[in-house]
């Protein structure tokens, strides 16, 4: 029986994870922030899955509480075998949590990098370990601003998005320098995925996801496929994907330089 974490399990594509490792007989934790729909979850599994099954709330965008869940992982559980990160909120526009963080930057990066640092040791006693990040491979390697990395100056949804999907590639050099038998893997889907659409995504794009997820997204269950598929049969090292098929890691020419880089800004203020 393996040990699965999963951030943002109780809504899509972390919830038909969740569902699948739970009926395959798994341990499952999940972090979120509905613990009725959580309860909801598990009672539509086996009989068996509440002993398996464990919620942890939180608010993932506040550096205290990915700090108060990663001590406890660290206090009850022996080794994790999946970590996947798939917690979202989208906000189109910069706002600034109760911490003083930008809040998109301190969800899609600090308590992703808190989780896959912190928890090193418990993926390290895995035998096949893997991170699945939710964090859309193939932007550019100069996407990221390291001297304003919760961008002060010049503000947009498009820059801050790019800045996180680069900085979680950056981890992955980060945590697989760590722990050589690490599976470390940026992934993204291919097509539209039916799903709540968490966040301040504005009437035009509910809009579009209405019309459009019905007649061409696909079900959370189905595209989280190539996600079993891959931690079923981890590979140690970096990868990234868009649903099934596999996509060149973004090489920039400083890309150990700006992980060090990186990893060093974010130590000086977590």
């Amino acid at each position: 029986m393996r040990t699965i974490v999963i951030t943002g399990g109780t809504d899509g594509m972390g919830a038909a994870l969740a569902r699948h490792y739970l009926a395959a007989g798994h341990r499952v934790v999940v972090i979120g922030r509905s613990s009725a729909k959580f309860a909801a979850l598990v009672a539509r599994r086996h009989p068996a899955a509440p002993d398996r099954a464990e919620f942890i709330a939180a608010d993932l965008s506040l550096v205290a509480d990915n700090r108060r869940v990663v001590e406890h992982l660290r206090e009850n559980y022996k080794r994790i075998d999946a970590l996947v990160l798939a917690a979202s909120f989208i906000r189109q526009r910069r706002h600034m949590t109760p911490e003083g963080h930008e809040a998109s930057w301190s969800l899609f990066f600090l308590g992703k990098y808190l989780f896959v640092t912190r928890l090193a040791g418990l993926l390290r006693a895995s035998d096949s370990p893997v991170v699945v990040n939710f964090a859309v491979p193939g932007t550019r390697p100069d996407a990221i601003d390291l001297d304003d990395l919760e961008m002060l100056d010049g503000f947009t949804f498009k820059r801050s998005n790019a800045q996180q999907r680069r900085a979680n590639e950056l981890l992955g050099i980060l945590a697989t320098e760590q722990n050589p038998d690490l599976g470390y893997i940026t992934w993204g889907p291919d097509r539209l995925v039916r799903s709540s659409f968490a966040g301040e995504v504005g009437l035009g794009m509910k809009a579009a996801a209405a019309v459009l997820a019905p007649l061409l997204g696909r079900s959370p269950d189905d595209a989280v496929r190539p996600i079993v598929d891959i931690i079923d049969t981890p590979t140690p090292g970096r990868a990234s994907y868009r649903g099934a098929a596999a996509r060149p890691l973004t090489a920039g020419t400083h890309d150990e330089e700006d992980a060090v880089r990186l990893a060093s800004a974010v130590e000086k203020i977590l």
